[in-house]
């Protein structure tokens, strides 16, 4: 089975940029990806197309050299032919310019005079040396990691079980956002030759939390209280990413009041402070008893204004 261009597998052009190469990955891996895509052959096989177009592309090198035709669309060496419709080689050992070549139409191009002495350099005595590849980086491996709501905001620690049997551990950083891309340096395929070994690309999928929504680096949740405390004011116990706080009520507060609670929010990383966790009030009645119902059978809000 062939394996397809890998530009037209991510729908991109071949000027687009390193950033667009990661955008449309990460657009096509969450569509296609098999927990999306139950029981689906289909999805599954273009899952794998987008994984291998997203190897080569975003790895500049190898790009590069997928773009000079050095390597094909699944980063194997391409081997040159010898050309013809036109083109050809003459003056073999004869002339001041040794060998010289003429690349005409459907003829290979780009050789050298050192490529050419390497190539026929044992057929015509010349004394020839074998050519090697060299080191070379192995191929890098992609991942996916499903992420709880409040790892992602807190950081925290995963494993990832690998096909083989293997086991990667990730750290995630604090604030990570679905889609993102971890690289764990040296993860993926051994080198080639003594090259370094690639890297495990890891696409983070972020679960939904029934609490918190996120907005940027802040949270938001709604939160119950009882009617005395929104009429009194007082103090309660408000749940945070990072444990239990206690938080006062002003008096007189209504369904909808916004209380904030700073640094209670995405946790700080690097430069980056901590958001806040904005709490908004939910007036709760309860059961009144019979005192409240008294008192409220004998009041007019209306005659006190």
């Amino acid at each position: 089975m062939s394996v397809r261009d890998p530009y037209d597998v991510l729908g991109i052009s071949k000027s687009a940029s390193q950033d667009d190469v990661r955008k449309a990955y990460r657009k096509l891996a969450k569509k296609y990806h098999p927990d999306l895509n139950p029981d689906d052959k289909k999805a599954e096989e273009q899952f794998k197309a987008v994984n291998q177009a997203n190897d080569l592309l975003s790895d500049p090198e190898k790009r590069a050299r997928f773009d000079r035709g050095e390597i094909d669309a699944a980063g194997q060496e391409r081997h040159p032919g010898f050309g013809g419709g036109g083109g050809g080689f003459n003056d073999f050992g004869g002339g001041a310019g040794g060998f010289r070549y003429s690349g005409g139409p459907g003829g290979a191009s780009g050789f050298t005079e050192e490529d050419l002495s390497d190539l026929f350099g044992g057929m015509f005595g010349g004394g020839g040396r074998a050519r090697r590849s060299g080191p070379r980086k192995g191929e890098d491996r992609s991942y996916t990691l499903k992420v709880s709501f409040l790892d992602a905001v807190n950081g925290g620690k995963s494993r990832i079980t690998l096909p083989e049997g293997s086991t990667l551990n990730v750290t995630i950083p604090p604030g990570i956002e679905d889609g993102k891309v971890l690289r764990l340096r040296g993860k993926g395929a051994p080198g080639v030759q003594g090259g370094p070994d690639g890297d495990a690309l890891i696409t983070v999928t972020v679960m939904s939390d029934p609490t918190y929504t996120r907005e940027g680096n802040d949270l938001r949740e709604n939160l119950d209280v009882d009617l005395k405390t929104a009429v009194l004011g007082g103090a309660i116990m408000v749940p945070t990413p990072t444990g239990t706080v206690k938080m006062n009520v002003p008096a007189g507060s209504d369904t909808g009041t916004v209380l904030r609670l700073r640094g209670k929010g995405v946790q700080a990383h690097g430069a980056r402070p901590a958001g806040n966790l904005y709490v908004t009030l939910q007036v709760k009645i309860g059961k009144p008893d019979a005192d409240l119902q008294e008192f409220l059978k004998n009041w007019n809000p209306a005659e006190e204004k």
